[in-house]
């Protein structure tokens, strides 16, 4: 069946976004989230489907107005836990119910909702994090009117994106039954907990949290052991960098864990330790394996003898699924590979039955599910056949070439409805971190670009992940440096292996530090004639002390001085002290309530260019975070491709013959 068009904005609200796969601890079942984005009512909808490992057709589980999301199996597999809201302003709370259907119950009523969770051994009890504290939101019409209490600042990381003001609430480890009974807390303090597991035996918790006197400077956190009945926290690693994620060996003698050596140390990777339940020296088991380890955020999985753990990692624009050996020595064994890139997985209580959601250039996430050793791969999903049987989506060609000693990847796809001989308008477009990576992903940003008839060129600079530890930290103290040359070189790359790219009708445009990069560039070239910097670092000393991590990251990825120790630095890498050299029609996307890269960022560089008479427009989203283009409200994602599409269209034009 041929295609009839290419991606448009409004697809995305046709899609669905398969994630989070949990097979049953017999291996016989896959639960997993369908998301779809509502245009009509402005919001994400999930429920829980399940699927049968040996094939058949999905099926719905929960039913939920709203949202159903992070099921969990209980360990004799006859229960589903999961997160649900029930009503327009409810929280997520937990709920359980038969895995076979029936009505749910509810276990949590917490003001703060629920997060996290996990079930005990014998299936009694799950623990779970929820915030505490907080300034609580007015009630009446007569609350509302009185002034609301000044804020108390006393610590630096006061505010976090997409939470706002944290300095007075925190997460905390409980514990419900199931029989019904209040949920118990069992941690507390002016501390961040996560990621709680239990033991085998039942008796404690282990959870991540950063409980160190010096938690303000840096991002180290520790592994803590907390009896299940309450009482004080034990700590067991040695605060050597930021950890996560714990998961203990079926005998509980050990935990594995998720955890990137160093403090503030952005750019090394993230590796999987071992260290012993009762606390001591942990053990790096991928010192091996230059990759990362991180991408995920998913739980390590041990064998059921202990002898190996399955980790994702990210490799050259890939994420796949690796076996690492236990104890360290043996090479990392690759499991699940091919050109794609997994969005999540889980494993049978055995280990022997692995379940992912993985998703490639031209099809979004499905479920697959294959044996230990990767064996026996097998889709069990397509719920998107129907939409992609209408689309025509491009597949990117990937090619490779030396730079500066690095050898980098850059990809290429063709705009639909692509006619040989014709040259088409391209863009070049930049990814955030830096610490990322672009891959083979199905990524909807490229599609719709390419759906508007644009060729649409990535790559890999150095800084990302995937290449080793060495490339991604090679952009340290270099922002604008040998990435923009990384950059420049891979479009130069495409320019001569395609001539149906249009060199006089070029874009490029980025977000966050791919926003900061495409400021950069256009403050430094004029080849470009139209850009889009998008939720972008423009300012670095202002950003400092404005950003929720830019009193550590930023310090950390210029080098390490603080700007009164080197301000000249911080001027030289902001993209604003180049505005006067800026010609390219830029425009400007940012949402007023991003923490990360705070709106100041982009009002600046703004105001700056209208002083200088530049062509400008500057777009804000009310209501928006940092993560809007991947999470905002869906009628915002939509309006924000309008914008985009609106700006490229009137200064690149279409194709040409």
């Amino acid at each position: 069946m041929s295609a009839a068009r290419g991606m448009v904005p409004e697809d995305l609200t046709r899609i669905l976004f398969v994630t989070d796969p949990q097979v049953s601890p017999d291996g016989r079942r896959i639960a997993f989230v369908v998301t779809s984005l509502s245009d009509e009512r402005d919001e994400y909808l999930s429920n829980i489907w399940i699927v049968d490992a040996a094939g058949g057709a999905p099926r719905r589980f929960t039913a939920g107005p709203r949202r159903d999301i992070e099921p969990r199996w209980s360990p004799d597999g006859a229960r589903l836990a999961f997160l649900s809201e029930r009503a327009p302003k409810d929280k997520l709370q937990l709920y359980v119910m038969p895995a076979d259907g029936g009505e749910p119950t509810k276990l949590t009523a917490l003001e703060n909702g629920v997060g996290s969770i996990a079930w005990s051994p014998e299936g009694s009890r799950l623990a779970f994090v929820s915030a505490v504290g907080g300034q609580r939101e007015p009630d009446s019409e007569e609350e509302k009117r009185k002034s609301r209490p000044a804020r108390v600042i006393t610590a630096v990381k006061y505010r976090f994106n997409g939470e706002g003001f944290v300095y007075d609430r925190r997460p905390h480890v409980f514990m419900v039954s199931t029989d019904g009974s209040a949920p118990v807390q069992l941690t507390d303090g002016d501390f961040i907990d996560a990621d709680p597991t239990w033991s085998p035996d039942g008796d404690s918790i282990v959870f991540a949290s950063a409980r160190h006197a010096e938690r303000d400077d840096d991002d180290a956190s520790d592994l803590w052991r907390v009896p299940a009945k309450g009482g004080t926290p034990q700590r067991l690693t040695a605060t050597a960098g930021p950890v996560m994620l714990p998961a203990f060996s079926s005998d509980g003698r050990s935990i594995a864990y998720l955890a990137r050596p160093g403090k503030n140390a952005y750019g090394r990777n993230v590796r999987l330790y071992v260290v012993p339940s009762d606390g001591g020296a942990a053990v790096c088991l991928t010192d091996g394996l230059d990759r990362s380890c991180g991408a995920l955020h998913v739980r390590p999985a041990w064998s059921l003898d202990g002898r190996s753990i399955v980790v994702a990692a990210e490799d050259r624009g890939d994420v796949g699924l690796w076996r690492i050996s236990t104890p360290a020595g043996e090479p990392a064994a690759r499991i699940v590979a091919g050109e794609r890139a997994l969005n999540g997985f889980s494993a049978s209580a055995d280990g022997r039955v692995l379940a992912f959601a993985a998703n490639s250039p031209v099809t979004p996430a499905e479920v697959f599910t294959c044996r230990a050793d990767g064996a026996d791969e097998r889709r069990l999903t397509d719920l998107n056949r129907a939409w992609t049987d209408t689309v025509a989506l491009s597949a990117p060609e990937r090619y490779r070439f030396t730079r500066a000693g690095f050898e980098l990847d850059v990809w290429v796809m063709r705009p639909a409805g692509f006619v040989a001989g014709r040259r088409y308008p391209t863009l070049l477009t930049i990814h955030g971190g830096p610490h990322a990576q672009y891959g083979h992903n199905f990524f909807d940003e490229f599609q719709v670009y390419a759906g508007a008839g644009y060729a649409v060129v990535y790559t890999n600079p150095r800084g990302s992940q995937g290449y080793g530890e060495a490339f991604a930290q090679a952009v340290i103290g270099d922002w604008g440096g040998g990435d923009y040359a990384d950059v420049m070189a891979a479009l130069d790359e495409a320019l001569a292996r395609h001539p149906f790219i249009d060199p006089e009708r070029l874009g490029v445009l980025g977000g966050s530090y791919g926003g900061f990069l495409t400021s950069w560039t256009v403050g430094h070239t004029r080849r470009f004639k139209a850009a889009c910097s998008e939720r972008a670092v423009n300012c670095q000393y202002t950003m400092f002390g404005t950003s929720d991590i830019g009193a550590s990251f930023n310090v950390a990825e210029l080098g390490g001085p603080m700007p009164w120790e080197d301000m000249a630095r911080y001027i030289e890498r902001s993209p604003l002290t180049y505005a006067k050299d800026i010609v390219t029609p830029l425009l400007i996307i940012h949402s007023e309530e991003d923490l990360r890269c705070p709106i100041e960022q982009g009002e600046q560089l703004f105001v700056a260019l209208k002083k200088l008479r530049r062509q400008v427009r500057f777009i804000r989203f009310p209501g928006e975070n940092h993560e809007m283009s991947r999470s905002g409200k869906p009628r915002h994602r939509l309006e924000r491709f309008r914008h985009i599409l609106e700006w490229l269209g009137a200064y690149l034009g279409k194709t040409s013959a």
